[in-house]
């Protein structure tokens, strides 16, 4: 999986033990969410490039270098994906968001699109597809089909957890993109559940949970 890159600083490290520890309040649980995913899009985005500005400190004229964050569009799979959206417009204000909802069949774990909406995607566009739980991959690969056809010079993916099946996938289908994470766990069950995961990622953010 070369194309998958593990974000394992002791910040992260120290969020995702307690995203996963099922007695985790559900504010709690979405503190450690905020931060674990304003890393994860901070190191996705390394090597975005800056440009050189002319500035007057409260001393002198300098230059200086900023971010061009304005070609960045934000892509959260509802509905966990939104739990992801606040850390991305604190890192990126200025980004565009566009939404696809796509619904899982709990007896097939086969997703359905019920929404589909995009800003404009020009050749300078980098795309930022976020969904916390990368499990079979099924939801993320029909979003880079559907992406594939617009002009984006590139997109990306960011997850929290991932399972090797769904990388696998993604891999052999899509072997350019490149994606982050901060863990790759060690399978899905019967139930395509990520193990050893953390439960419903949306439920639990959004205190959903029965």
């Amino acid at each position: 999986m070369n194309n998958a890159t593990v974000i394992d600083n002791p910040f992260v490290v120290n969020a995702l033990t307690a995203l996963r520890d099922k007695n985790t309040p559900t504010d709690v649980f979405r503190h450690y969410s905020d931060q674990l995913c304003s890393i994860l899009l901070s190191e996705s985005l390394q090597d975005l490039p800056l440009k050189k500005i002319t500035l007057q400190t409260p001393i002198t004229e300098t230059t200086a270098e900023s971010l061009d964050t304005e070609d960045i569009v934000v892509v959260p799979i509802l509905r966990a994906g939104v739990a992801m959206l606040t850390s991305a417009l604190s890192l990126l204000p200025k980004a565009k968001v566009g939404f696809i909802g796509l619904a899982r069949d709990e007896n097939t774990a086969i997703a359905k699109e019920y929404y589909y909406k995009l800003p404009k995607i020009t050749q300078n566009t980098i795309i930022l597809i976020v969904d916390p739980m990368l499990a079979t991959g099924g939801s993320i690969l029909h979003l880079l089909h559907s992406l594939s056809q617009t002009p984006a010079r590139e997109i990306r993916v960011i997850s929290v957890i991932s399972a090797p099946e769904g990388l696998e996938k993604i891999t052999a289908a899509f072997p350019k993109i490149k994606i982050f994470t901060a863990a790759i766990d060690d399978h899905l069950n019967d139930q395509k559940y990520i193990v050893p995961g953390l439960g419903d990622y949306g439920d639990r953010y959004f205190g959903t949970e029965a």
